[in-house]
């Protein structure tokens, strides 16, 4: 609704002007102040300073309001100044909560100076009364939001690029204490390095959808979710495929970290995949190399979403490094190359932690099916897959083939 609409006619009830009892608004404002203080609780616990300037400042601005609006009158000028108000206290940090309830009892008390002297025959006059009471209500609870929204608005883009600058200096290995004051964001002595893939939502295939915008969605709940788990702690650098994220060390146990991860997937609505370093503020540069190091690896896997941490695939890592050893074992799968379905089978057997009822629903075939691959692939290669040492070779020989795939240019 826009303000130019909300003129009218005057109000008048037993003859009188309605806002004659509001008319005092230096006396009334402060008499309402003291109300606020003594039932609005929020409002007992500001500043002397705020309750005697501010905050009897916008009350008395929301009474010429509505004085304006009972006698007629247009009122842009009086919503400015309760905007500018409103977005004053909000760079303050006044809650807003605080702000409505006050504005919810200033209205209790005017309306029973206003209704006090009204007989059955204002019935009329106090139908359109009340009607006019939402539309105030409306307009200033509109003003208020809209302040404070637009000031928020502000604060989290300033914050936002405080925060990317720290975090793309930690990264880089560069001195942060000024830019951590700057920001108001302690910086820890060790850190836990998450390297975060979030794959496409289901909803990013549907063609009468904007992609972008479901992808953006995903990443705002995530983010949301992060800063609910971890508050200003966490300190990230995401796109909406995925990224970096820096957490105080001592932030979760070891069940925690991979707990953030589930609630991440959760409010993401995809299967995130994480790697886990954690090291010293200073070494942070080397352990995100390592961590998405580490991620590239258990994609190349792919195993299921989740959280991986190097002490749990040390050896998987190792086994990326150039050299001859990797190259040895990238060939142990050359005898699968005529049948990629074998292939197919232990890449999914694997990533299914050897569950033979998944891989078979997985692949469309029966367990037995499953069985005779398996025999297969180590009547092939010579190592069997289900026997320990076998697995692990073949596992290993997973790991490196798929380096040496991409080194060689193979598919």
């Amino acid at each position: 609704m826009s303000v130019e609409n909300l003129a009218r006619e005057s109000l008048t009830i037993s003859g009188k002007p309605a806002s004659s009892p509001l008319k005092d608004v230096r006396n009334l404002s402060r008499q309402m102040v003291g109300h606020f203080v003594a039932n609005v609780i929020p409002c007992g616990t500001l500043p002397g300073e705020a309750i005697a300037g501010d905050v009897t400042t916008i009350t008395r601005i929301c009474l010429e309001f509505a004085v304006g609006m009972l006698d007629g009158r247009d009122i842009p000028g009086q919503l400015q100044r309760l905007q500018d108000a409103a977005g004053g206290w909000a760079r303050e940090g006044v809650p807003i909560d605080t702000i409505h309830h006050s504005i919810a009892e200033g209205f209790k008390m005017g309306l029973d100076l206003v209704v006090s002297s009204a007989s059955v025959k204002d019935y009329d006059s106090l139908i359109d009364g009340a009607k006019m009471v939402v539309e105030m209500l409306d307009t200033i609870t509109a003003q208020v939001s809209l302040a404070y929204v637009r000031e928020l608005r502000s604060v989290i883009s300033e914050h936002h690029t405080a925060v990317h600058t720290l975090t793309s200096a930690l990264l880089g290995g560069h001195s942060t204490s000024t830019m951590a004051r700057e920001c108001g964001i302690a910086i820890a002595e060790q850190y836990a390095v998450l390297a975060l893939s979030f794959p496409p939502h289901a909803q990013e295939s549907i063609p009468a959808l904007d992609q972008k915008v479901v992808a953006r969605r995903k990443l705002r709940r995530v983010q949301a979710e992060l800063a609910k788990r971890c508050g200003d702690s966490a300190l990230s650098l995401l796109s909406v495929d995925g990224g970096t994220v820096l957490i105080p060390a001592d932030t979760f146990d070891r069940d925690g970290w991979a707990a953030l991860v589930a609630q991440l997937s959760h409010a993401a609505q995809v299967g995130i995949t994480a790697a886990l370093v954690e090291t010293s503020t200073v070494g942070i540069p080397d352990a995100a190399d390592q961590a998405h190091e580490l991620l590239d690896m258990v994609q190349r896997l792919d195993v299921t979403s989740g959280l991986y941490r190097f002490d749990e695939l040390a050896l998987e890592y190792q086994l990326t490094r150039p050299g001859p050893g990797r190259e040895f074992l990238g060939s142990l799968l050359d005898p699968l190359d005529p049948f990629p379905e074998l292939l197919e089978t232990l890449q999914r057997h694997i990533a299914n932690n050897l569950n033979r009822q998944r891989t078979a629903r997985l692949l469309h075939v029966h367990t037995n099916t499953v069985d005779y691959r398996l025999k297969r692939i180590g009547q092939l290669t010579g190592f069997d897959p289900t026997q320990p040492v076998g697995l692990w070779y073949m596992r290993s020989a997973l790991v490196a083939r798929s380096y040496r795939a991409t080194t060689s240019g193979q598919l």
